[in-house]
């Protein structure tokens, strides 16, 4: 049975804690039997752990778990609970008498929606890894999408709610390649025919308006005043994460390569991205069952990305008065 979304992969399982009234939350994915993994940092301001071991000259080739959480930098330990949970099954790196679980981990900036008090931490993540299984599970403003916004060039007051998806392709030969994506984007998102999807909600219309064309226009001075590329404080973080997973048989080489090549999906949605205000970061994992070419799955992972982008917009919800693309759609007929 397929179920449309990362889990499809044999062997990769999630888990999802939510706070609403707080708006954050994570995302945790496993892999008890160890896969291969790579990661693509491209932002300026990121938020990881143990992403250098999964560079290709270390030695390190086995991954148990990703760990997505909002929270900032705080939320980095969520990977510490993922660690304990996994330790107690009998999963990890074999040394000696001892299991350590290998779970790289990446973060968003949600504090300035709902309560940032409160953050993400090892409870959370030793929950979310003891729920995690195939099969469906919550996306939208869920998880380590809870906090997530997009389209902040005027500031954090006029984003747009986002949050997480995840999607899935098998393709003719049996290789699967899927999907999961938080989508925290400093800058807009764009549709299928490259049109202007989500952006951000001018300060005196509220109608959405693209962060390229503010740029360009006469509004810039306005801009540099109140948007988030000239404040001084950097008061509006943000982050774009993803995980792209097949059941390929890869390098380290190549699964890095699957990493990057995946990564591109975001550009094909988000604009601006990779700016200094994003610490945009995709981890890949290849669990090693089928003979495939990185390419091709790469490919697929970037398309199954730009997609992802899109859904993780359109099932988002409105929280903490941040408005849904739904939402401000329906406001739109109303007028």
């Amino acid at each position: 049975m397929l179920y449309g979304n990362i889990t499809d992969v044999p062997g990769v399982r999630v888990g999802v804690v939510t706070d609403r009234e707080a708006v954050t939350g994570c995302t945790v994915v496993t892999i008890e039997s160890g896969a291969q993994g790579g990661v693509s940092v491209k932002g300026g301001a990121p938020g990881t752990r143990e992403t250098d071991l999964l560079q290709p000259s270390c030695r390190v080739e086995e991954v148990h778990g990703i760990a997505l959480s909002g929270g900032s930098a705080f939320g980095l330990d969520v990977a510490s609970g993922v660690m304990r949970c996994l330790e107690e099954k009998g999963v990890g790196l074999e040394i000696g008498s001892y299991r350590i679980p290998i779970v790289p981990g990446a973060i968003i900036f949600d504090l300035f929606i709902g309560d940032g008090g409160t953050r993400p931490d090892a409870s959370w993540g030793y929950k979310a890894a003891s729920a995690a299984a195939a099969g469906p599970f919550p996306e939208g403003s869920a998880g380590a999408g809870a906090g997530a916004t997009v389209g902040k060039v005027f500031g954090p007051e006029c984003a747009v709610k986002s949050g997480q998806a995840s999607l899935s392709c098998r393709l003719p030969d049996g290789v699967i390649v899927g999907v999961l994506v938080v989508v925290n984007a400093v800058g807009d998102i764009r549709g299928e025919d490259g049109g202007l999807l989500a952006g951000a909600r001018h300060p005196e219309s509220g109608l959405m308006v693209s962060a390229l064309e503010i740029f360009k226009s006469a509004e810039m001075k306005q801009s540099r005043e109140r948007g988030v590329f000239y404040r001084p404080n950097g008061e509006t973080l943000n982050t774009t994460l993803g995980v792209v997973a097949t059941n390929g048989k890869f390098s380290k080489v190549e699964v890095n390569r699957l990493a990057s090549l995946a990564h591109n999906g975001l550009a094909r949605a988000i604009v601006p991205l990779h700016t200094g205000w994003d610490g945009d970061t995709v981890f890949a994992l290849a669990t090693g069952e089928k003979e495939a070419p990185v390419d091709i799955a790469g490919a697929v992972g970037a398309e199954l990305m730009e997609k992802a982008v899109r859904e993780a917009l359109k099932k988002a919800a409105s929280l903490s008065g941040v408005p849904s693309l739904s939402e401000l759609r329906a406001d739109e007929n109303r007028d």
